[in-house]
């Protein structure tokens, strides 16, 4: 391999931007804590410079950049060594040290034949990885068995089920597939596992309003239960109305992002209507925020991804799918939409993602829509007398006759849906 002109002048230059920027970054975040720390914003550019000429002067099997890898290997040992023999605890970046180096050392062939796109991510994940110290151990330190445990069922769901279900032929008196039942649950529950995961680290002091905003993502018939059971203890306040009509908003986005995912056309048939009543519940909460006065409290969340609940999803998606064609070829569109309003007061997520996958090919994509819409306005009123039920306060009619207006209006865009 070899490089020459303009090319080998711009991977060049890419080569020492990348590891000076690397340099750089490596003596801010080490300046002060390791004064006798090897590498930084000399070291890095050779180092990078040795392993690009090294790999240049024997490509083929890299045999040269090999044995540049051994003598760095060599000497990252004998600093390791050396530091762990030192008296009293090692210092803090014993292995961060040298594994920068090795990095880049590793930069030097990476930034002469990786595309650009590839060589920048390379040192931008080090350098964040570097810099992100603090934050990464503070993430760490509140991980606890439980979330490590349902992370590693997440990665089962979606590296080993899924692929296992690949090609199996459709489920008897349906159109879906298992694969297309354990693809819906997967990407409900990544939707609702970065809920929770946005609550929990990125946002971990949020306020009440955010955590309804970001419950929302999951489930809004969930949080406004949450919300409401507080209200029973400290009284319905304008918060807590904010983040019940806010959680409500970003029901119809998610629905719309979970058709889009698996029906394209059906989600270009539910853009208007979701986005307008989106937008209006949006508002509403917008003039009911202004002026309030906020708290630091948080919204207590549960972690949403558990593999007993991905079951009953998969069961309640077939269920689903096997009574909107029951109920098509028996009763009609009508049917539908009367079968549409009653399992609004259920969870709606199984029954969009069975229209969206198969239903809408068979009831078409006008009455789909139609009956999504009418599904989350019945779930509108559900949360209208959940807020009621659970807060056990009188004013907390105010809260329920929004989700009533807000309920109203997707009747208005069913109809004008279905017209």
């Amino acid at each position: 391999m070899t490089l020459e002109g303009g090319a080998g002048v711009e991977r060049l230059a890419l080569l020492l931007g990348l590891s000076l920027f690397f340099g750089f970054a490596f003596e801010q975040f080490f300046y002060g804590e390791l004064p006798r720390h090897p590498g930084g914003v000399r070291t890095f550019p050779l180092l990078a410079l040795s392993g690009g000429a090294l790999f240049l002067l024997e490509p083929h099997y890299g045999s040269a950049f090999i044995a540049g890898l051994l003598v760095v290997g060599a000497w990252i040992h004998a600093y390791v060594h050396r530091e762990m023999r030192r008296e009293g605890d090692p210092e803090e970046g014993t292995f961060i040290v040298p594994i920068s180096n090795l990095l880049a050392y590793v930069l030097g062939p990476v930034a002469l034949t990786q595309p650009l796109w590839l060589s920048v991510a390379f040192a931008v994940v080090a350098v964040m990885l570097l810099g992100g110290k603090r934050t990464l151990h503070d993430w760490a330190h509140r991980i606890s068995d439980e979330d490590a445990i349902t992370a590693a069922m997440f990665l089962i769901l979606v590296g080993v089920v899924l692929p296992l279900l690949a090609g199996r032929p459709p489920i008897p008196g349906t159109t879906i597939t298992p694969f297309g039942v354990w693809l819906a649950v997967v990407a409900v529950s990544s939707i609702s596992y970065a809920s929770y995961l946005l609550q929990k680290f990125v946002f971990p002091r949020h306020g009440t309003l955010l955590g309804a905003i970001l419950g929302g993502m999951y489930s809004s018939t969930a949080t406004t239960v949450v919300l409401a059971r507080r209200a029973n203890d400290e009284g319905m306040t304008a918060e807590i109305e904010t983040g019940i009509v806010a959680a409500t908003a970003m029901m119809y986005v998610r629905i719309l992002v979970v058709s889009a995912i698996f029906n394209v056309a059906l989600a270009e048939k539910l853009a208007a209507p979701l986005l307008a009543l989106a937008i209006g519940s949006g508002a509403i909460a917008w003039v009911r925020a202004r002026g309030m006065k906020t708290t630091a409290a948080t919204l207590a969340v549960g972690n949403p991804l558990q593999l007993g609940t991905a079951i009953v999803f998969a069961v309640l998606f077939v269920v689903m799918a096997l009574a909107t064609r029951y109920v098509q070829s028996h009763l009609g569109s009508a049917g539908v939409l009367g079968l549409a309003a009653v399992v609004g007061v259920t969870d709606i997520d199984p029954f969009v993602l069975s229209i969206a996958q198969g239903g809408a090919a068979s009831i078409g994509l006008t009455t789909a829509a139609a009956a999504i819409v009418i599904a989350t306005s019945s779930n509108d009123v559900l949360k209208a007398i959940y807020a009621v039920a659970f807060s056990r306060r009188r004013d907390s009619w105010i809260v329920a006759a929004e989700l009533g207006g807000i309920a109203a209006a997707g009747l208005v865009a069913a109809f004008l849906v279905a017209r």
